[in-house]
C-alpha cells in the first residue's frame, strides 16, 4: 500500500513543505529511504523499527521505501521520524489511510517512542499555515510556539502511542491522558523586572543620546573612559524600546525557534531581543556558521539591540563584517551547498574606552603616546564610524551626581518619549515600508526630512565644513528628523539639525 505524510523543514531561515512517501509491499524485507538525505535522517529507518517494536507494534516482513520529496533540497535532522513512521504505520493498514490527509506532522523519535522536542517548529508551522495547512501534529514541549500560529489546531503528541491515537481518533494512552498545552507566558513589557537608566547618575547627553537612538532605530557609539556608564546604559536600552509588533514577533520568534533558543513555554517572544556578544566572537559565531548556517548573533539580534562592548578589542575582520548588514539590514553567506539570506535587521550599540588604558585625553591619567592612541582608534575604520548615527561622550561623573538621590529621567519616562516619537512615525510611514527614521531610503529623504530655505543652506554649510560623505549627510539628516518627532515638531528645525550635528561631532575629538 502507498501512504503520503505531509512535513517540513527549515533550510537557513527559509522553511518549505516535505511530502513523506511510503510504499510498502510483499517482498523480501527491507526499509530503503531516498532523497538527498543526510545521515541523521538515514539513520531514522533503525530509530523507527526499534521504536514502533518498543511501543508494541510489529509490522510484517515487508519491502518498504520511503521518499522525502522534493528530491533536489538535502533533507536534515531529525523532524521526520514522526511523519515516516506514521507513514509505515499507514501503507501497512495500522492507521486509516486519510487519518493523517490535510496533517503537517513533524517530531523526533526516541527508541521508546518518545516524541522529542525539538528546534524550527514555528517557521515550519508558518509555511505550512501559508500553505493552507490548519491542523499539525507535534512535539509535546512545542505546542506553544506552534499555537502562535492563528487558527492552527495543534495536537502535542508525548509518545508515538499518542500520536497514534490522535490520528485514529481515539483516545490517548492514560499516561499521556492530562497532556495539555503549556500556559502561555506574556513577555513583561510594564517596566517590572527591566534596568532603570534611574539609576545611572548624570550623564544626561549620553542618555538624551540613548533616548534619540531608540526613538529613530538608530546606531549608536558610546566612547569614554572605563567605570563612567557606558555598559549601564547600553543594557538599559532594550528597556525603553516599543515593543515587538505581531509580525516582527513572528520573525524574531522563528529565527529563535531554528537556533534552538526559543523558551517553549512562551508563545511568541514580546521584548526585543539583545545580544552581547564577548569580544573574542568569530566571525562565523557573528553572522552565522556551519556548512548549513544556522543564524548567527546579528539575526539573533533582529529587530533589537546588537551590544558589542571594548568594540577596539575585538577583531579587525569581524568589526568590518558589520558594514554590510548595518547598511544592508541582512546577511549573504555563500556555501557549496548554497547561498543563504538572514535578517539582521538590528540597532547597533558599540562601548569602548578612547586609548588602550582607557583616560585619554585626561593627561593627569593617559600613560599612552599619540601614536598608541591613534593606533587603538584606528581599530575602528572609517567605513563603520561612517554608518554610525550618533556618536555620544560619557563623561566621568561627579560627586554631586553620585550623591543626588536620582540618578534623573526613569526609563518608564524615557519609554513614554520614545513611544510618542514611534507613534508620529507610523502615522508618517503608514503607506510604506518604514517602521522607523533609521529606514528611510535615500530617494524618500526629499519626502520626509524637507528642509527650509534657513535649514537647507545650514546643511550645506556643514556639508562643506565637515567635509561629509553621502552616507554622513543623510544619516544627520534622519537624526535630525527624530530629534524633531520628539519635539513634536513636524519642521525640521535648525536646532534639530545643530544636535544631530553635535552628536556627529564628538567621534571629531578622536578621530
Amino acid at each position: 500500500m502507498f501512504a503520503k505524510i505531509t512535513s517540513g523543514a527549515v533550510l537557513g531561515v527559509q522553511s518549505y513543505l516535505v511530502h513523506v512517501e511510503v510504499n510498502a509491499t510483499a517482498g523480501m524485507p527491507s526499509f530503503y529511504m531516498v532523497g538527498l538525505l543526510s545521515a541523521e535522517v538515514r539513520e531514522a529507518a533503525e530509530r523507527i523499527r526499534v521504536a514502533l517494536k518498543n511501543v508494541g507494534l510489529f509490522i510484517p516482513p515487508m519491502h518498504i521505501t520511503v521518499n522525502l520529496s522534493p528530491g533536489d533540497l538535502r533533507k536534515e535532522g531529525c523532524a521526520f521520524d514522526l511523519p515516516i513512521a506514521v507513514g509505515v504505520l499507514t501503507a501497512a493498514g495500522f492507521i486509516p489511510q486519510d487519518a493523517a490527509k490535510g496533517v503537517l506532522i513533524i517530531g523526533e523519535l526516541g527508541l521508546d517512542g518518545e516524541v522529542k522536542k525539538m528546534s524550527g517548529v514555528l517557521p515550519i508551522v508558518r509555511a505550512a499555515a501559508a500553505a493552507g495547512y490548519t491542523r499539525f501534529l507535534v512535539p509535546y514541549e512545542n505546542i506553544a510556539e506552534a499555537q502562535a500560529i492563528s487558527k492552527a489546531t495543534v495536537y502535542g503528541a508525548k509518545s508515538l502511542e499518542t500520536a497514534i491515537a490522535w490520528l485514529k481518533g481515539e483516545e490517548p494512552p492514560a499516561k499521556d491522558a492530562a497532556a495539555c498545552a503549556p500556559k502561555q507566558v506574556e513577555s513583561d513589557q510594564t517596566g517590572a523586572g527591566i534596568l532603570d537608566f534611574a539609576d545611572i547618575a548624570g550623564q544626561e547627553m549620553a542618555k538624551k543620546a540613548a533616548v534619540i537612538a531608540a526613538a529613530g532605530f538608530h546606531h549608536l557609539l558610546l566612547i569614554g573612559p572605563p567605570g563612567t556608564g557606558k555598559t549601564m546604559i547600553a543594557r538599559r536600552i532594550p528597556g525603553i524600546l516599543p515593543p515587538l509588533t505581531e509580525e516582527e514577533a513572528l520573525e524574531v520568534s522563528s529565527i529563535y525557534s531554528i537556533a534552538g533558543l526559543f523558551d517553549s513555554q512562551e508563545a511568541l517572544m514580546k521584548n526585543r531581543p539583545f545580544q552581547n556578544p564577548h569580544y573574542t566572537i568569530s566571525a562565523q559565531g557573528l553572522t552565522g556558521g556551519g556548512r548549513i548556517p544556522r543564524p548567527g548573533v546579528v539575526s539573533l539580534a533582529h529587530r533589537g539591540v546588537l551590544f558589542m562592548d571594548e568594540l577596539p578589542e575585538c577583531n579587525r575582520q569581524v568589526i568590518e563584517i558589520l558594514r554590510q548588514p548595518i547598511e544592508d539590514k541582512r546577511v549573504q553567506i555563500a556555501r557549496a551547498s548554497g547561498s543563504f539570506t538572514y535578517p539582521a535587521d538590528f540597532m547597533f550599540l558599540g562601548a569602548m574606552n578612547p586609548c588602550p588604558c582607557g583616560y585619554f585625553p585626561d593627561q593627569s591619567k593617559c600613560s599612552c603616546s599619540a601614536k598608541d592612541v591613534k593606533r587603538y582608534l584606528n581599530r575602528i575604520s572609517g567605513p563603520i564610524l561612517d554608518r554610525i548615527d550618533i556618536c555620544a561622550e560619557v563623561q566621568r561623573t561627579t560627586i554631586d551626581s553620585l550623591n543626588h538621590e536620582s540618578g534623573g529621567p526613569s526609563s518608564a519616562d524615557m519609554r513614554h518619549q520614545v513611544n510618542s516619537a514611534r507613534r508620529v512615525q507610523e502615522k508618517r510611514f503608514k503607506k510604506s515600508n518604514c517602521q522607523a527614521n533609521a529606514d528611510i531610503s535615500v530617494k524618500d529623504i526629499p519626502l520626509y526630512c524637507r528642509l527650509g530655505e534657513k535649514e537647507s543652506c545650514l546643511m550645506a554649510e556643514i556639508f562643506r565644513a565637515m567635509n561629509l560623505s553621502a552616507r554622513a549627510y543623510h544619516r544627520i539628516l534622519k537624526v535630525a528628523r527624530t530629534i524633531a518627532d520628539l519635539a513634536d515638531s513636524e519642521d525640521i528645525g535648525e536646532e534639530h539639525i545643530l544636535e544631530a550635528v553635535h552628536f556627529r561631532l564628538s567621534d571629531g575629538r578622536y578621530w
